[in-house]
């Protein structure tokens, strides 16, 4: 593993796939100008509407954007992590999977994951969510991605981040960097975001890259920006704001190797 620069990036994206996917690219390009070697993409990057709507289109949405990603990885010779989209569940037309992929430069596919945690949820603003509605909850933890210069990468989605016991298992795998790409709503994540994530970080002693959305997508739903990336100790390295745009950072080996040095607690945990 070698110092590199990472980018978690920050969109508005729409009920609108080839617009999304216009963007998505606009910001992939503007990471790797900044010199990123490694960039991820929020959930439901490529397309955020009414959840029927979404998976009436699933099939588009995973073939487009799959293509996309390996695509980008392939013109810009990165490492591309696409955050959550929907897969269609075999021949049923009501479910799809919400599924996170990492492509490597060469375009291959080396890791994908479909969320387990399903965001079932009344939200304090009046907002009620029902994921589980249209997505087929995922049943495996993916096993960590080792790559020679990128180091060990854990993959997860958004409502994960409320199951510290999901990264533990990332954590117990050997995970050096944890991925928690977002469409984090507006009302929680004003409290609860930037929290979570520095203790993911913390009691991990890995380094955090969390993509996410911002802004109104449709109707009343808004989510609430901040991409960010985090350091082991919990110290917040970049922070994409409230705007779309990308949160670049170096990941540091000396770095993960000092802080584990100096706060060994993963080798003092007594339940496993």
């Amino acid at each position: 593993m070698k110092s590199y620069l990472a980018a978690a990036v920050q969109m508005t994206s729409k009920p609108a796939l080839t617009q999304n996917l216009v963007e998505a690219e606009e910001l992939i390009e503007l990471a790797v100008r900044r010199g990123a070697e490694l960039v991820s993409l929020p959930e439901n990057f490529a397309f955020l509407g009414k959840e029927m709507d979404k998976v009436a289109q699933a099939k588009e949405i995973a073939d487009k954007t799959e293509h996309f990603l390996k695509k980008m990885a392939q013109r810009f010779q990165i490492t591309i992590l696409g955050g959550g989209f929907p897969v269609p569940v075999g021949d049923n037309p009501e479910k799809a999977y919400n599924t996170a992929s990492l492509v490597t430069p060469d375009g291959q596919q080396v890791a994908r994951y479909q969320k387990v945690h399903l965001f079932d949820v009344n939200v304090p603003d009046g907002n009620t969510y029902q994921e589980s509605s249209t997505v087929m909850a995922g049943t495996v933890i993916p096993s960590i991605y080792e790559s020679e210069h990128l180091g060990k990468l854990g993959l997860s989605i958004c409502y994960d981040v409320r199951f510290p016991e999901f990264y533990r298992y990332l954590s117990r795998q050997g995970a050096d960097i944890l991925f928690i790409p977002a469409a984090f709503t507006a009302f929680t994540g004003k409290d609860h975001w930037q929290v979570l994530l520095q203790a993911r970080a913390i009691e991990n002693t890995c380094y955090v890259i969390a993509p996410a959305q911002t802004g109104n997508h449709y109707e009343r739903r808004y989510t609430h920006g901040h991409a960010m990336i985090i350091d082991p100790w919990g110290v917040i390295l970049a922070d994409a704001g409230n705007a779309p745009g990308v949160a670049v950072a170096e990941i540091n080996p000396q770095r993960l190797q000092q802080v584990r040095q100096q706060m060994p607690s993963l080798q003092h945990r007594v339940f496993v």
